[in-house]
């Protein structure tokens, strides 16, 4: 689904990703786990044609993202509020998605009727815009409106950092239901290692911006992980 080659990436001088080869299989669900600056964002923004390389490049469904706009039909991603439109409300901003897949009013009010648990109550019907929303529930927009994509790859870059501890089990909920129900193919990027591993099939080691660990997570991973950061 997501191929890396030759992967390289530098500011002043440092690099800050350097991959010669990582391959992402089609409905995999990935976590991507590593310390501040270890290069886990700046990836996320290669994959997404975001930023450029300085080398190598980045293939989805085999086709170079720099050099082919095809993958932006099928994958959806949210990084920060960045990617929200702060002067609409959450509900005009899910109609403008969904109006950029041909899905009408109908269908995407169904959509987030079926997300009420993750709302919790706190981002429809507010009469807010979303600059005005806390962190969190801006978190909530942006991950509602990837989701009602219905994408092939999802792409969520700290989903759990900013959300409650209620809302965090549901998102957890809602990406292992969809990964086994959708065979979406899943990059979370996360400090929460207890999340993560839960969630993710795969998990990701970065440091200083190289993979330095490709773990097939089971019983033992989360404890794996622990030890190498508590070092």
């Amino acid at each position: 689904m997501i191929e890396i080659k030759n992967l390289t990436k530098a500011y002043a001088g440092a690099t800050v990703v350097n991959i010669s080869h990582l391959n992402i299989r089609k409905g995999e669900t990935i976590g991507l786990v590593g310390n501040n600056g270890a290069g886990k964002t700046t990836l996320f923004r290669m994959i997404l044609d975001l930023i450029r390389p300085e080398s190598g490049e980045v293939l989805s469904n085999g086709k170079n993202v720099m050099q082919d706009e095809q993958w932006k039909d099928y994958t959806a991603s949210y990084l920060d509020e960045g990617f929200l439109i702060e002067y609409l409300t959450p509900e005009e901003y899910f109609y403008f998605v969904g109006s950029l897949h041909n899905q009408n009013k109908v269908y995407v009010d169904e959509k987030l009727a079926g997300l009420a648990d993750f709302f919790n109550g706190e981002v429809l019907q507010k009469g807010k815009y979303i600059r005005d929303l806390s962190k969190g529930n801006q978190c909530k927009v942006g991950v509602a409106a990837c989701l009602l994509q219905n994408p092939e790859i999802l792409m969520l870059d700290e989903p759990f950092a900013n959300i409650d501890p209620t809302t965090q089990i549901r998102l957890k909920n809602l990406l292992k239901n969809l990964g086994h129900k959708n065979s979406m193919t899943t990059i979370v990027s996360s400090h929460d290692l207890n999340h993560v591993t839960d969630v993710c099939q795969r998990i990701l080691l970065m440091e200083k911006g190289e993979i330095i660990k490709d773990i097939e997570t089971n019983s033992n991973t989360l404890e794996e992980l622990e030890n190498y950061f508590a070092v």
